[in-house]
């Protein structure tokens, strides 16, 4: 398009009579124009919406992304404030709340990490010999380098210096089975690499302290979270364990006011023998049940999820710290049981997305751990108490990893990769721990991010 002169340097001179007759004509053009656009666009509300950024938010957005048009005069969005301020508006307070919202860590995928793990099995002097998977001889690598990538976000690799620092003169401890001592185990490999701990452990709890920080971390055994006695109890016998479904493990009660963050985790021993009892009454059992005739009232299953419920709330109205409830750990014996000839061995790398193969018992169990976590945190008993509960899970993404175990490499003895018994069936592999390094680091890395954002806000 060929442009005009410009008209300002007329306009220093007088104008001659049909200019100005074209300057009347395009007045009453622009005043006809003006008419339109007023009937069509109420003033009020336009200029209303324009300054307080009622109705327009989404085009800020777009024009904030966008960068082919820097022409638009819309101003951007930090340069339109809301039309109230006050904390306790509805709508600041919906704004707030959406830029605080957390990233959320457990949903995403497993990449490709050629950097490696943060430390080796020879690097750590605390690693359980079962799960030293490389120095029980495994021949594959490459399980050590796959990384969680949540999918609205990152999630740091583990920084011991910056664990240490937030957690300068507190206690972190692992509370549960056998899984969450692989847990705490991790940790310690992890913290490890930056300083060497002292040991202040002893026969009730595992205790290590770091003297750069005043930090200690610490494990207590639970395989239930809830009472547990051998004694007889109604026509349960002595020798049977049995599970009080109602009241939390003293031990844990007892231990809570040394602890400023605790991991809560269990479930796999709901698959041993026990007895159920729930309001001094005896309701099922696993494994165990002398009357055939009459049904039980409540199954394993149901069992962990009142277990899940009873701790939590017992936890949330005596303590007043961090509670993370990491949720089940998925195994992944494939042509039976870990006892039946159950393997996983030749798994090398992660499912890809979308093969994960479903296991029933590990919905199921997740589904009550998550009821009972639910159930806990929506008790208007406790009220805000149960704010610094959170769920850490894992159960979804971990359950892409039947290469992170064990497998047959649960002991340095080489027979014992191959040699089988009398029945013709291979020895018992380990298909429900996980190597180290292995995925199980990853655990760690979210306990981390967790901690941070509840000591320094903020969730991206």
């Amino acid at each position: 398009m060929t442009s005009s002169p410009p008209r300002v340097s007329r306009t220093v001179y007088p104008r001659k009579v049909p200019s100005i007759a074209f300057a009347i004509g395009g007045l009453t053009s622009f005043i006809i124009f003006a008419s339109l656009l007023l009937f069509s666009h109420p003033l009020g509300s336009s200029l209303t919406d324009y300054l307080y950024g009622a109705e327009t938010t989404q085009q800020h957005m777009e024009f904030h992304h966008s960068t082919s048009d820097t022409s638009d005069p819309i101003p951007s969005p930090k340069e339109v404030l809301p039309i109230s301020l006050d904390p306790n508006d509805n709508e600041t307070k919906a704004t707030q709340d959406s830029v605080e919202t957390e990233c959320d860590l457990f949903h995403g995928n497993w990449f490709y990490d050629p950097v490696g793990p943060l430390y080796t099995n020879n690097s750590c002097p605390l690693l359980t010999q079962m799960q030293n998977c490389q120095g029980n001889g495994r021949p594959d690598q490459g399980y050590e380098n796959w990384r969680w990538k949540p999918s609205q976000c990152d999630l740091p690799r583990f920084d011991a210096k910056k664990f240490l620092e937030l957690m300068r003169g507190k206690t972190l401890a692992f509370i549960g089975d056998s899984v969450a001592r692989n847990q705490m185990e991790s940790m310690m490999c992890l913290l490890w690499q930056v300083e060497t701990p002292v040991n202040r452990g002893n026969r009730k709890m595992q205790r290590w302290y770091f003297r750069s920080s005043s930090v200690m971390i610490a494990r207590m055994w639970s395989s239930w979270l809830v009472h547990q006695f051998n004694e007889p109890f109604s026509f349960a016998p002595h020798g049977v364990t049995k599970l009080k479904l109602d009241q939390p493990d003293e031990r844990i009660m007892e231990a809570l006011p040394k602890f400023d963050v605790v991991v809560l985790s269990s479930g796999h021993w709901f698959a041993k023998q026990s007895v159920y009892i729930l309001n001094d009454e005896i309701v099922g059992g696993q494994l165990w049940w002398p009357d055939k005739s009459k049904p039980a009232k409540v199954s394993n299953v149901e069992a962990f999820g009142i277990s899940v419920e009873t701790i939590l709330k017992a936890v949330a109205k005596n303590y007043k710290g961090l509670t993370i409830l990491r949720t089940w750990s998925p195994d992944h014996y494939e042509g039976g049981a870990w006892n039946t000839g159950g393997s996983c061995t030749g798994k090398e790398e992660p499912l890809s997305p979308g093969k994960l193969v479903k296991n029933g018992f590990t919905e199921v169990m997740y589904e009550q751990q998550a009821g009972g976590f639910q159930r806990a945190v929506a008790d208007d008993k406790l009220g805000n108490r149960t704010k610094k509960m959170k769920l850490m899970d894992i159960t979804e993404a971990f359950g892409y990893r039947h290469d992170g175990h064990p497998g047959p490499y649960r002991s340095p003895d080489p027979k014992k990769i191959t040699k089988r018994g009398p029945d013709g069936q291979p020895p018992p592999q380990d298909c429900l721990h996980w190597c180290m390094p292995g995925p199980v680091d990853t655990w760690n890395e979210m306990v981390l991010e967790i901690i941070r954002r509840d000591m320094e806000g903020g969730g991206k």
